[in-house]
């Protein structure tokens, strides 16, 4: 099982940058890139809630499911 991250996708959509993101949801750009990059273990819901409200996007725009066995 992979979950795939596409927040850079959804970030150029909505022609925002990583740092205005992260100011924006009071993480730092560190952390943002971490999760961007697909390097998070994990990713609180309050922070996927805050990052769907600032993108205005729902979570399925950003966290895709890939079978590796396919």
């Amino acid at each position: 099982m992979t979950i795939i991250i596409t927040l850079d996708v959804m970030l150029a959509k909505r022609k925002m940058r990583s740092n205005e993101l992260a100011r924006r949801i009071g993480i730092t750009e560190q952390n943002l890139s971490i999760l961007k990059n697909g390097r998070a273990k994990a990713v609180r819901l309050s922070t996927l809630e805050a990052i769907c409200r600032h993108l205005e996007c729902q979570p399925g725009d950003i966290l895709e499911y890939r079978d590796e066995d396919q």
